[in-house]
């Protein structure tokens, strides 16, 4: 049965649809956004707009400038994508050595279930739903830790990370990759599915 993610609310719905344009680069780093002109396409007041607005702001895709309103945030500049993804593999393998040994078999139920998605959506070509799959799965591992502050920690870091998600000119190569991370901790081989996460996240 394919997964259908719920949201609560109608800001959340649409800040899910920006997010989604903005790591495919539909919306291109530094394009404005208008209140008016997503009110109309999202058949919405400017409220919930507004409230998608600050969703995606807080996690570093938008930014607000005095006199510019608002536009989808610039990449992460060379010298500094480094950093990013050595501070998201810090907090991932730091999760993932935390709660090896209390991972349960309804995890990996669940984190299997985000794989044959996954999997499909790369057979199938479909690039945004691969994102969507990919976040969830690293999503999980993180929120499986009894510290919540992680996650609020990790998801501006991994969303700028993943901005214009194109390191793969083979989608199943990113199934793949997931594949041997669920692999080795199926295995119970810890310091594999260490280095396969480590791996994953350039």
């Amino acid at each position: 049965m394919s997964h259908i993610t719920i949201y609560r609310s109608i800001p959340e719905q649409i800040a899910a649809r920006l997010q989604q344009d903005i790591l495919l680069g539909i919306l291109q780093p530094g394009q404005p956004l208008r209140e008016q002109d997503l009110s109309s396409e999202f058949g919405v007041s400017r409220g919930p707009i507004r409230e998608a607005f600050r969703q995606l702001t807080e996690q570093g895709l938008l930014t607000l400038e005095p006199n510019k309103g608002v536009r989808v945030a610039q990449l992460p500049s060379p010298k500094v994508r480094p950093l990013i993804a050595e501070l998201r593999r810090k907090i991932e393998l730091f999760v993932l050595e935390n709660i090896f040994e209390r991972i349960t078999e309804a995890d990996l139920a669940a984190w299997e279930e985000i794989l044959e998605e996954m999997r499909r959506a790369c057979e199938r070509n479909d690039l945004r739903s691969l994102v969507e799959q990919d976040l969830r799965f690293h999503r999980a591992i993180i929120q499986s830790h009894d510290d919540e502050g992680l996650l609020i920690l990790w998801q501006p870091i991994a969303l700028r990370m993943l901005m214009q998600y194109n390191r793969f000119t083979d989608l199943m190569d990113s199934y793949h990759e997931h594949r041997r991370i669920l692999d080795a901790i199926r295995a119970h081989d810890k310091a594999a599915a260490l280095q396969a996460l480590q791996e994953n996240i350039q």
